[in-house]
């Protein structure tokens, strides 16, 4: 993939291998949907995650600087608000070896999209709560989930 306006190109197919299928763990703060990186421009995966019961999703990313100013808090929020679920989003942020360098932007989103906390760049730690009980209560107001229809 070529960074559009700089002589970048990232190919992590050399040296990563895809996952072959959704992986969900149960955790003390609900079942765990997991995701990395590049996951984050398919919702589809997300729908899967959620199908195996994810109650919350954890995204470890290094967007790139340029892709992470565009569109990093954007498809956070949108995947936390379509699947009415909790988004915990790490994210390396400064410049590597390479001269590459990575957005930042750690956040954990609630299930209405409402950004919870946030370290913008540098190293440290995001805390929120993760409140299932009110993410429940959403879903049943807002049931959105429950009305999905398969599309022929």
């Amino acid at each position: 993939m070529a960074i559009p306006g700089r002589d970048e190109r990232y190919r992590e197919s050399e040296s990563v291998r895809p996952g072959r299928e959704a992986v969900c763990l149960p955790t003390p703060a609900g079942m765990l949907g997991l995701a990395v990186c590049y996951d984050l421009r398919f919702p589809e995966h997300f729908r899967r995650l959620l199908d195996l019961g994810a109650e919350w999703f954890c995204l470890p990313s290094a967007f790139t600087a340029p892709t992470g100013r565009a569109h990093w808090e954007t498809l956070l929020r949108a995947r936390a608000i379509e699947n009415l679920c909790h988004m915990v989003a790490p994210a390396q942020s400064g410049f590597h070896e390479n001269g590459r360098e990575t957005h930042g932007d750690s956040m954990i989103v609630d299930c209405w999209g409402r950004v919870l906390a946030r370290l913008p760049r540098g190293s440290g730690a995001v805390v929120a709560e993760i409140d299932l009980v009110r993410q429940r209560e959403v879903r049943q107001n807002f049931p959105s989930l429950d009305h999905r229809r398969p599309i022929a």
